[in-house]
């Protein structure tokens, strides 16, 4: 892959995951926070969940750059960590917890303490940076 490619690969892919960041961050706000939790369980798993979408996009443009391919169809978590575990164990920690506090405890279970999500969210930024142009 040429170094133009690989440039609008990023491109491509980190305006795409930031700008799901930007929607998660919006739907958050809607949730309304007392002390040390938010209001509203509805708005936090929305959030949660496009916030996920966004480290989903991010790792796809990771992994073309890394030029691993990528199976037909719905891709799994699993896929994700063995072909993240094969180039980065460091950002596999960032992708398990992502997967953790984001899709499983955010989207899933709806927990609403302010810092657990806002962990998630840096969890996700970190990895969307590593394809940042």
């Amino acid at each position: 892959m040429s170094i133009e490619e690989q440039n609008e690969v990023k491109v491509k892919y980190y305006n795409e995951a930031i700008r799901y960041m930007d929607n998660a961050k919006e739907t958050l706000k809607k949730a309304g926070k007392e002390d040390k939790f938010y209001l509203d369980k509805k708005y936090v798993k929305t959030a949660c969940g496009t916030a996920y979408n966004g480290v989903l996009t991010a790792l796809d443009g990771y992994l073309i750059l890394k030029e691993i391919k990528r199976p037909r169809g719905r891709r799994s978590i699993e896929y994700y960590q063995n072909s993240i575990a094969k180039t980065d164990k460091k950002l596999l920690n960032y992708v398990n917890n992502a997967y953790d506090i984001l899709h499983l405890s955010g989207y899933y279970d709806g927990i609403n303490t302010v810092s657990v999500i806002k962990e998630g969210f840096n969890m996700a930024y970190y990895i969307i940076d590593k394809i940042k142009p």
